[in-house]
């Protein structure tokens, strides 16, 4: 792997030197949108309205929108000199119990590795981690943005995550009411139920994305016609059984006696 960030870990009076990975890999599945005439890969056009022409990369501009409808308009240069100073130094801020970092915070996630193998003091900060069960609040620049970041034990080694900000956060108002409160014999089955599906080990790998897969295994098999497009092939849609008692009681014992079948 490459480290996309080198710099140190400030923690009290230690500057530990270290690298930061990516941790997720995705593996997207995405088509061209091509002209259904030649098949030929089509151009996103920048196109101004009022000028009725299109317009270079190089000849833009940005600029935000005013409550009246116009533009402050500006520079890449006044942009810039606005971006965070550059530095290759995570300053921890604070430390907090890991049930403080709520998984709504959470936005990405990245390895943190020593920049030398035998550099004593980032397993020294790491086992301290893992014994406080604390995490590691910091900020730190990386790729011209300020992060907020938080730093956890994981696997011998740091788990980075940037955090949301806390007004990036969208709040969502509801209100339970007492007509909404479940019955005794709803919860006990509900209960019943999920004992029933817990598995003492989460085994990520049996989860695929079935219509990536699907679609890898129709385009490798497709028959091509003279215009280069793949025999449309209707999707199989499975007819539900009605269900007689629409209770939250009947479906949660239609669901166990279902898992009882499997």
């Amino acid at each position: 792997m490459k480290a996309i960030w080198s710099g140190s870990l400030s923690f009290g009076l230690l500057d530990i030197p270290v690298h930061i990975y990516s941790a997720i890999s995705e593996h997207k599945f995405g088509f061209r949108i091509l002209c259904s005439t030649c098949h030929h890969p089509l151009k996103n056009v920048r196109w101004c309205e009022k000028c009725k022409k299109a317009v270079a990369w190089e000849k833009t501009v940005k600029g935000f929108e005013q409550s009246d409808g116009s533009f402050a308009v500006m520079t890449k240069e006044a942009i810039n000199k606005l971006k965070p100073e550059k530095t290759n130094v995570l300053a921890i801020k604070e430390f907090v119990d890991e049930l403080e970092l709520e998984i709504l915070y959470v936005d990405s996630h990245y390895y943190m590795l020593p920049a030398k193998k035998e550099n004593k003091a980032f397993y020294l900060f790491a086992q301290a981690l893992k014994k406080s069960n604390k995490v590691a609040i910091g900020q730190m620049v990386m790729r011209e943005k300020e992060y907020l970041v938080a730093l956890s034990f994981y696997n011998d080694m740091l788990l980075l995550n940037t955090l949301h900000y806390e007004y990036e956060i969208r709040a969502a108002e509801v209100k339970i009411t007492k007509a909404m409160a479940p019955t005794k014999e709803e919860l006990d089955l509900a209960l019943l139920l999920i004992n029933k599906l817990t598995k003492k080990k989460f085994d990520l790998s049996k989860y695929k994305d079935d219509f990536v897969e699907k679609l890898k295994k129709a385009l490798k098999s497709a028959k091509k016609t003279k215009a280069g497009t793949a025999k449309k092939t209707e999707p199989k849609t499975k007819k539900r059984e009605p269900e007689k008692d629409h209770s939250l009681a009947a479906s949660l014992k239609a669901s166990l006696r279902g898992q009882a079948r499997a």
